[in-house]
């Protein structure tokens, strides 16, 4: 019996952090994203990494797939999950220089 539950959380466990390391990650320093774009599939989710020295307020009003993640401070992240299908653009309401674009498919 012992065996079996160690064995389930052993299982349990290694499925948790695959579903984990399936986030891309984007990173924001120097006042810009890691990436101008990028494509994921409809429902995953992007985590966005402050490891700048300044706050960042992520956010986007492309339909479907609003959000606005309020000052996120450094050392920061916070998951998105993309709902719709589409060209999503994503930019820093502090900085308008950061922008990113995001190609959700299905």
């Amino acid at each position: 019996m012992r065996k079996l539950a160690l064995f389930s959380l052993v299982i349990l466990s290694g499925l948790s952090v695959g579903a984990l390391a399936a986030n891309q990650i984007i990173h924001q320093q120097g006042r810009v994203f890691s990436s101008e774009s990028m494509t994921i599939k409809k429902g995953e989710a992007i985590t966005f990494l402050n490891d700048d020295s300044v706050p960042h307020n992520i956010m986007s009003a492309s339909k479907g797939n609003e959000f606005n993640l309020g000052s996120q401070p450094p050392g920061t992240s916070t998951d998105v999950s993309f709902k719709d299908v589409g060209d999503v653009q994503v930019l820093c309401a502090i900085h308008p220089r950061m922008k990113m674009m995001v190609k959700v498919t299905d």
